[in-house]
């Protein structure tokens, strides 16, 4: 009996001390992969910044897009990429010329950490007016927490090893309603399907003597890490959204999709650097390419 309890006692002992090692480091490791999620690259490097045409300006990284529109009275940028591209993107706003003290508004296509992660970033260092869809402004506002993701991401966002600093949700828009900055005019298109508040935004752009029609394009992809019930029948009618917003320029969240580096050298040695960004097709194969992958049920 007395050597029952003994190996009892002992087996206790060893998991007491099991217990004391092992939760310092679960503590130490779970501080470790929050300095490496606030200083997380995400494969992105600085990218020369340029016009595309007017008064629309690339300010993003390698493949996470960030836009500049500017105007006399404040100007707006959309998306920001992780929150180590914010940096990236405030250089790209100053080679240009401009001061991101005058920007005036943030706007967001969706809130995934590629692309909100560093809109707290912007916004601290501007005081511009964060814009966003009802359920982005939620998941924004929650550091990237979205209710569709699954359990365990969630969980890695609660405890600071995923998500981004929140940033401050100024105003929430409709569908359909247009955000002014002086003469700026973006109108938001809530093409729901990657997450439920995507937003995609057509704005005009003049050009010389010459107005063009921009898009800028939600991604209509399906992360297999966040879906939810009525998700198949948002891309339905997202789909059908995208195609009827003409398009002479179009651009999306990630720059290889819309060929940011192809475009941007051809535009070097175009008579009007703005022609190589005129693109109708391109913004149907987009489209096309995006409905074809949803009709697979292929997933990312």
């Amino acid at each position: 009996m007395w050597e029952c309890g003994g190996r009892t006692f002992r087996h206790l002992a060893r998991r007491r001390v099991a217990v004391g090692l092992g939760l310092p480091i679960i503590v130490t490791l779970v501080f470790v992969l929050r300095w490496a999620n606030a200083n997380k690259v995400g494969g992105q490097g600085p990218a020369e910044p340029f016009r595309i045409a007017g008064n629309f300006y690339y300010v993003g990284a390698t493949d996470v897009s960030a836009f500049l529109i500017a105007g006399p009275e404040g100007h707006v940028v959309l998306d920001a990429g992780y929150p180590t591209t914010a940096q990236m993107i405030m250089a790209s706003i100053a080679k240009l010329g401009f001061d991101i003290r005058d920007v005036r508004v943030l706007l967001n296509s969706e809130p995934d950490p590629d692309h909100g992660g560093g809109l707290a970033a912007l916004q601290q260092a501007s005081s511009a007016q964060m814009w966003a869809s009802d359920p982005s402004a939620d998941s924004l506002e929650a550091g990237g927490d979205d209710p569709d993701g699954v359990l365990a991401l969630r969980a890695l966002i609660w405890i600071g090893v995923l998500g981004y600093p929140p940033p401050r949700v100024d105003h929430r828009f409709r569908d359909g309603d247009t955000i002014r900055v002086g003469p700026i005019a973006l109108t938001a298109h809530i093409t729901a399907g990657h997450t439920r508040g995507c937003t995609s935004w057509s704005f005009p752009v003049q050009d010389g003597d010459r107005i063009l029609s921009v898009v800028s394009a939600c991604d209509t992809g399906v992360l297999a890490t966040s879906t939810y019930p009525e998700q198949a029948a948002d891309r339905e009618r997202s789909f059908r959204r995208l195609r009827s917003l003409p398009a002479d320029i179009w651009v999306t969240a990630h720059a290889r999709w819309w060929g940011r580096y192809r475009k941007f050298v051809a535009s070097q040695t175009a008579q009007n650097p703005a022609d190589p960004f005129i693109d109708p097709q391109g913004y149907r194969a987009f489209i096309d390419a995006a409905e074809a992958e949803f009709r697979s049920g292929r997933t990312r």
